[in-house]
C-alpha cells in the first residue's frame, strides 16, 4: 500500500508539470542527451555499462554528425539494488528531472504509468514512433513486455521464456525418453516418480517459498497458474480462491509433502536456488522448470561464463516446453504454456529534446546495435533478423525464440504486484511447510485483500 500510495502522490504532483506533447529540438547548438539504466563497468550489468559506453554513444554521436547535428550523449550508470533503481528513477520523474532515455523493469511499466512518470511512446516524441521500422521485427508479444493499456511505453531490450529442463542421464537409467515432450502435469509426475527410484537425486525442483522471491513466482506458481487457464490478474481482480491456485498448491503439496518428489528443506534455505543449481549441474536433479537464463548464464561451459558451468551440457541437457495441467487447459486453450519477464527503456517525457531522445532509442534497438551488443554473450533479442542470425549456433535459445515466446504471457505491471507475488511465495511456503492447502489458501486471500481490497480479489 505504501508504494501504491507513493504512485498516487506522484501522479497528482506530476500532473501539474507534464508536458502533453512533445517539444521541438533544437534546429541548431549542441545538445546533450542522456542515458540511465542500472548496469556500471566493472558492476552490476557490466556487459550492458560497456555497450553503452564503447558502442553506442560513439556510434551514435558520429551518426549525429553525419546528419548535421551537434549531439553529445552522457551515460548516468548505476549499480544498486533494483528497488533502491526504481526509488531513483522514481523521483526523478517525479521532480521533473532524469535521463532522456532509462532503462526500466517491465513490470514497472504499469505502476510509473498510472502514476503518471512515464507517457505512451507516441505522445512523447510524436508520429516518428510509429512509423519506426524496427516494429516490425518485434513480436507483439514481446513488445507487451513494455506496454500498458495498449499503448506502448517503451522499447524492451530483451526477451526470454521458461521451460522445463532435465538430464538425459539420469532420464535413460530411469528408463524414460531422451525426447521427452510432458502434455500434462500428470505426465510431469510420472518421471518424477521414475526418477525417485535412482539413489542420491531428487526427481524435482519446483521453485517454491520466500527465500527464493520472485524466482519462486516466475520459475514457480505463474507458469503453473496459466497452466489451468487463469492469471494472477484479469478482469480487473486478483486471483484468490480459485480452482485454479488450488490446483497449483495441490500440485506444491503433492511434490514436496506427499510424495517426496522435490526437496522441502532446499525451498527454505536463503541461498536455495543456487543449490539447486549446483545439485542440477552435478546430476542430483532431474528436472528443474527455469528460464533460459540457467541456459546461458548458470550451465553455459565456456570459460568465466557459467556460474555452475557443465562440460556437457550440450549432450546431457535435454529442454521442453511447460504442460498445461492436461491438454487444453492452459490461458487461451493453450496445450503449453511459460511466462517471461524483460527490461527495456522508456522516453522521459521531461525531455528537453524528445524527438532527439526517440532517434538515440530507436538507434539503440537497431539491427546493427543487438547484433553488436550480442558479439561476446548470446541472448535472445527483441528482434526477429537479429535473432535468426544469432541463434543459429544455439538450438535451446532459437527453441525459445521460436517455440516458447509465441504461448508467454506476462506479469502484471501494476504497483500491487510485488506484494501480491511476495503472498503467493508465502503461500507455497505455507504448503510446502506442512500447512493443509485450504488454510494456506485462505491465509494468501486474507493477504490480497488488505493490498487490494475485498472487491478485487476473484474467487470465494
Amino acid at each position: 500500500m505504501g508504494a501504491f500510495a507513493f504512485a498516487t502522490v506522484g501522479a497528482l504532483l506530476f500532473a501539474g508539470c507534464a508536458s502533453s506533447a512533445p517539444q521541438e529540438d533544437a534546429e541548431s547548438g549542441p545538445v546533450t542527451l542522456t542515458i540511465t539504466a542500472n548496469a556500471i563497468t566493472g558492476g552490476k550489468n557490466a556487459a550492458e555499462a560497456d555497450w553503452i559506453t564503447d558502442w553506442v554513444i560513439p556510434q551514435f554521436e558520429d551518426a549525429m554528425k553525419d546528419d548535421g547535428k551537434d549531439v553529445t550523449v552522457e551515460f548516468e550508470p548505476q549499480g544498486v539494488d533494483d528497488e533502491n533503481y526504481k526509488t531513483k528513477v522514481a523521483l526523478d520523474l517525479q521532480s521533473g528531472e532524469g535521463a532522456d532515455v532509462i532503462g526500466m523493469d517491465g513490470i514497472w511499466v504499469g505502476e510509473f504509468a498510472e502514476a503518471g512518470y512515464i507517457k505512451p511512446l507516441s505522445e512523447v516524441a510524436g508520429d516518428a514512433v510509429d512509423d519506426w521500422d524496427g516494429w516490425d521485427q518485434i513480436p507483439e508479444a514481446v513488445q507487451a513486455a513494455l506496454s500498458f493499456d495498449d499503448e506502448r511505453y517503451g522499447v524492451p531490450q530483451g526477451a526470454d521464456g521458461r521451460v522445463l529442463y532435465y538430464n538425459k542421464d539420469l532420464f535413460e537409467q530411469a528408463g524414460l525418453p531422451a525426447d521427452w515432450q510432458p502434455e500434462s502435469w500428470d505426465d510431469v509426475l510420472d518421471a518424477a516418480r521414475d526418477l525417485k527410484k535412482l539413489d542420491g537425486v531428487t526427481p524435482i525442483q519446483l521453485n517454491a517459498g520466500t527465500a527464493m522471491g520472485e524466482a519462486t513466482t516466475m520459475q514457480g506458481l505463474l507458469p503453473l497458474l496459466v497452466g489451468t487457464g487463469e492469471q494472477v490478474y484479469e478482469d480487473d481482480k486478483w486471483v484468490g480462491d480459485t480452482d485454479g491456485l488450488k490446483d497449483v498448491l495441490d500440485l506444491y503439496k503433492t511434490i514436496y509433502v506427499d510424495e517426496g518428489l522435490g526437496d522441502a528443506v532446499l525451498q527454505q534455505e536463503a541461498a536455495g536456488r543456487d543449490t539447486s543449481f549446483q545439485l542440477f549441474a552435478a546430476n542430483q536433479i532431474g528436472i528443474l522448470l527455469e528460464g533460459d537464463y540457467f541456459w546461458r548464464s548458470v550451465i553455459n561451459p565456456a570459460e568465466g561464463v557459467g556460474t555452475a558451468p557443465m562440460a556437457n551440457r550440450d549432450e546431457v541437457v535435454g529442454y521442453t516446453k511447460i504442460p498445461a495441467m492436461k491438454p487444453g487447459s492452459g490461458i487461451n486453450d493453450q496445450d503449453f504454456v511459460s511466462m517471461s519477464g524483460g527490461t527495456g527503456r522508456v522516453l522521459n517525457p521531461n525531455s528537453d529534446h524528445p524527438e532527439l531522445a526517440w532517434e538515440l532509442l530507436a538507434f539503440m534497438n537497431s539491427q546493427e546495435a543487438y547484433q553488436e551488443r550480442n558479439a561476446t554473450t548470446i541472448s535472445i533479442t527483441p528482434r526477429n533478423d537479429v535473432n535468426d542470425a544469432i541463434l543459429a549456433e544455439d538450438p535451446m535459445l532459437t527453441y525459445v525464440s521460436e517455440e516458447v515466446l509465441p504461448i508467454t504471457a506476462y506479469r502484471p505491471p501494476l504497483a500491487a504486484y510485488p506484494q501480491v507475488s511476495t503472498a503467493l511465495q508465502q503461500a507455497s511456503l505455507d504448503v510446502v511447510s506442512g500447512m493443509s492447502v485450504d488454510d494456506a489458501l485462505s491465509a494468501y486471500v486474507d493477504s490480497v485483500k488488505d493490498i487490494v481490497g475485498d472487491d478485487a480479489v476473484a474467487g470465494g
